[in-house]
């Protein structure tokens, strides 16, 4: 991984950029549903200085009875646009820390045809805890121009995933917590069977960033976990989670790993883990 292909720049970088009129900055902050206060509530009580707020639930298939899956390319862009990004901004996306959404974001903009984009290593809780400023209030961006076309490599449906059953053509694995993987504690989306999809390795995303600093671990480390969970990084790769955002963690660390042509799978368990759904498995393996 060189500093032109890794998709993480540092807090210092960005502050030396914020009147860097090519660049947008975007908050990703996700949470699970029921937890108080809400990300744009969070934003407007504080976020970095010109950056608008990216909604994972907005930009998403409204007609989807499953949370946020991805819209086609006419919303994406349409959605990003209002945001201030064109097709020539640098997009530089950052979460309120944790590491759950920015990853998400990152990877929608590169499968809608937008490599110019990076996050924020660190993320709001460095950029604070760096006493770097903040401002407070909404966003009013001036609209951007943005063109989107999908790649659909970049995600895999249910009819894909229930294939890779037989084909065992591409790895799966699954970045919510072990517990949760193993099937011994219930799902927190309410209606959903517990366990995990046949076959698929876990690697809690949580375990790739350090939580004191907010940072992601550095790459030899990175490896060693991917390695420890069994997967082989030289065979195609599928990531999921609990509703397809969290997986992106996952899949960022593979990216900087040098791992290309993965793909996330959108529906991951709040479509897999449906009563009557596919086949699901239990325990640690």
């Amino acid at each position: 991984m060189t500093p032109t292909d890794d998709p993480l720049v540092s807090t210092e970088w960005l502050a030396s950029r914020l009147d860097d009129p090519s660049i947008r900055i975007l908050d990703a902050t996700f949470k699970m549903p029921g937890v108080l206060p809400l990300p744009a509530d969070d934003f407007l009580a504080a976020h970095l200085p010109g950056a608008a707020f990216f909604d994972v639930e907005t930009v998403s298939d409204h007609a989807s009875p499953l949370p946020h899956m991805y819209p086609d390319a006419a919303q994406f862009a349409r959605d990003v646009g209002a945001l201030g990004v064109s097709s020539d901004s640098l997009v530089v996306i950052y979460d309120a820390g944790g590491w759950v959404a920015a990853p998400r974001a990152w990877w929608m903009f590169l499968s809608f045809g937008h490599p110019n984009v990076r996050i924020l290593d660190g993320g709001l809780q460095k950029w604070r805890a760096e006493g770097r400023p903040l401002q407070a209030g909404p966003a009013s961006p001036q609209p951007g121009k943005f063109t989107a076309r999908l790649d659909p490599a970049h995600v895999r449906s249910l009819a894909q995933m229930r294939d890779n059953l037989a084909s065992h053509g591409e790895q799966v694995i699954d970045a919510r917590a072990r517990a949760r993987f193993a099937g011994s504690v219930a799902e927190p989306r309410p209606g959903l069977r517990s366990g995990h999809i046949p076959g698929s390795l876990n690697l809690p995303y949580n375990e790739l960033f350090d939580t004191a600093t907010g940072t992601m671990k550095p790459i030899a480390d990175l490896k060693a976990l991917f390695t420890g969970a069994g997967l082989d990084l030289q065979r195609p790769v599928v990531t999921t989670c609990g509703s397809g955002v969290s997986a992106a963690v996952l899949t960022l660390a593979l990216y900087r790993l040098g791992v290309r042509g993965t793909a996330l799978y959108d529906g991951s368990w709040s479509e897999w883990g449906q009563a009557g759904g596919p086949p699901v498995a239990t325990g640690a393996t």
